[in-house]
């Protein structure tokens, strides 16, 4: 099945994001490396903000999506599954390390739309991680920022591994990257597992 056009105009902005951020990205550019004209994307999208928002919806849709599939397996969500789903999100993030940029993006380039945005595309997302992290068996009884500031550093571990991928390699030569990520999997298991004081 082909793509329409509107998953390729979101395709190819979220790469031109990711790559230039919200202010260094034009609609004009995003049209043009489809061979479309500026007046046919803004048929899809009105503004570079509406567009811009679609793209953080998709990501935040897809990831939703892919933490209700995985506790969709059994009627009881487990520290297992919860485990497994960071460590497969971590693995995504080295894969799609536009997306990561993006997100990083998304959080450094934002001070001036974060006074006047309306709504927040990952807010649900982050709720329902939190949620479900703090449901689980040695998380219920503390307090929901605390279950929230250890996710957003597991959260920021991963996204900030994944996107340092290339310095990493230069940094410490690609042998010992290999090696580094050979064992992040089980390093961010072991952080996941270790016991709430």
């Amino acid at each position: 099945m082909s793509k329409t056009t509107r998953e390729q105009l979101l395709d190819v902005a979220e790469r031109q994001f990711a790559e230039r951020g919200f202010y260094g990205v034009s609609i004009a550019a995003v049209a043009d490396e489809l061979s479309l004209t500026k007046q046919a994307l803004l048929h899809h999208f009105r503004t570079k903000e509406k567009l811009y928002g679609s793209v953080l919806e998709r990501i935040s849709r897809d990831y939703e999506q892919a933490l209700n599939d995985l506790s969709g397996q059994s009627d009881v969500e487990t520290a297992e599954q919860l485990t497994e789903y960071l460590v497969q999100l971590a693995e995504d993030a080295c894969r799609h390390s536009a997306r990561t940029q993006l997100l990083m993006r998304e959080l450094l380039d934002n001070k001036r739309r974060a006074e006047t945005a309306s709504t927040w595309y990952l807010q649900s997302y982050l709720e329902t991680l939190t949620n479900r992290m703090g449901s689980l068996p040695g998380w219920s009884k503390v307090s929901s920022a605390r279950v929230f500031a250890r996710l957003y550093q597991l959260l920021g571990a991963i996204n900030y591994y994944a996107i340092s991928q290339p310095t990493l390699r230069a940094i410490l030569g690609a042998e010992e990257a290999d090696a580094v990520r050979s064992v992040f999997s089980s390093e961010l298991r072991a952080l996941l597992e270790a016991p709430v004081n």
